[in-house]
């Protein structure tokens, strides 16, 4: 039998230069996007941070706290083309997730982690 776990990779990419950010956590949900925007905006205090997002749900909750270095650019709908980090996900998912299976969600983790740094190193921007 064939049980499926799933993982989420949370990631934010600046189209000028190309540094990379990333959390894995549980879910996609209001809760794990709070971490995530709270984790980018500790990480980079001194920075004004404009994060473009699309028209998840968790995405436009009105419960999100933003810090004061954070604002979100909400997109209009069906236009990922216009949101940077999604060219990331349609190169990792082509490259290196299509179609495998993996013994175990820290096994994915650890690939997740290997190949963002990999770009985080090459700055494909």
């Amino acid at each position: 039998m064939l049980a499926y776990e799933y993982t989420y990779a949370y990631a934010a990419v600046c189209p000028l230069d190309g540094m990379f950010d990333s959390l894995v956590l549980p879910n996609v949900n209001t809760e794990c996007m709070q971490i995530f925007l709270d984790e980018i905006a500790r990480r980079y205090p001194n920075e004004n941070i404009v994060m473009v997002m699309d028209g998840a749900g968790w995405h436009r909750s009105h419960s999100l706290t933003l810090a004061e270095n954070l604002r979100l650019l909400l997109l209009p709908p069906y236009s990922p083309e216009l949101n940077p980090i999604e060219h990331l996900w349609d190169e990792l998912r082509e490259k290196n997730f299509h179609n495998r299976v993996f013994d175990s969600i820290a096994r994915s983790n650890l690939i997740w982690s290997m190949h963002f740094n990999v770009w985080r190193k090459l700055r494909m921007w």
